[in-house]
């Protein structure tokens, strides 16, 4: 398959996403500041979303740069991440509303899950169709920070403790994505500039 094609697919899925969440935010109906601030809650969970979806986007961009082979179980599979991803909006939108809420942050939890999992699978497969072909990129995508992390025993600790620590502080959930992003997604590999200069 060519990996150009699904490249350029899921960018433009990935633009409809921002979008979407953009189109989210209400435009004050008076022009005092006091209208805009009653926004705030949704431009920061917009904010937060938006940072998310752009690392997601650059260490998307690094694996398949990085590939020489795109099988039908990685199309599959890129495929379901943009599902995952495609809910981004709806959950931002509710979270951001109702950000001291415990119903609209677990859903956003949820989603977030399932892009993480999906995320998970997508780069495993991408490792596993070079592992052979190409040994060096096996090793940077399975050495990229989100994939170890994934890998690692406390990594479930930490969802547990985040979905029992959402229930006393919804807004948590918005709060471990921003750390996430700064944290673990934005380290990519040293090489990804070269890649995307070449």
């Amino acid at each position: 398959m060519n990996k150009g094609r699904l490249e350029a697919f899921s960018d433009a899925v990935i633009a409809i996403i921002v979008t979407i969440m953009i189109l989210e935010f209400k435009t004050p109906e008076t022009a005092e500041m006091k209208a805009l601030l009653e926004n705030a809650p949704y431009f920061f969970a917009y904010i937060v979303t938006y940072l998310f979806v752009g690392v997601a986007w650059y260490n998307h961009h690094y694996m398949f740069s990085l590939t020489k082979r795109v099988t039908k179980r990685i199309y599959w599979l890129n495929n379901i991440w943009l599902l995952s991803m495609s809910f981004l909006p709806v959950a931002t939108a509710w979270a951001g509303r109702f950000i001291n809420s415990r119903g609209p942050e677990y859903f956003y939890y949820v989603v977030h899950f399932a892009w993480l999992m999906m995320y998970f699978l997508l780069s495993r497969a991408l490792a596993d169709a070079n592992r052979e072909v190409a040994p060096e990129v096996y090793q940077k995508i399975t050495g990229m920070p989100i994939y170890g992390v994934i890998m690692k025993p406390y990594f479930w600790v930490i969802q547990v403790a985040l979905i029992v620590a959402i229930y006393f502080f919804p807004a948590i959930e918005l709060i471990f994505v921003i750390l996430e992003v700064f944290v673990i997604g934005n380290r990519t590999g040293s090489d990804s500039d070269k890649l995307f200069h070449d």
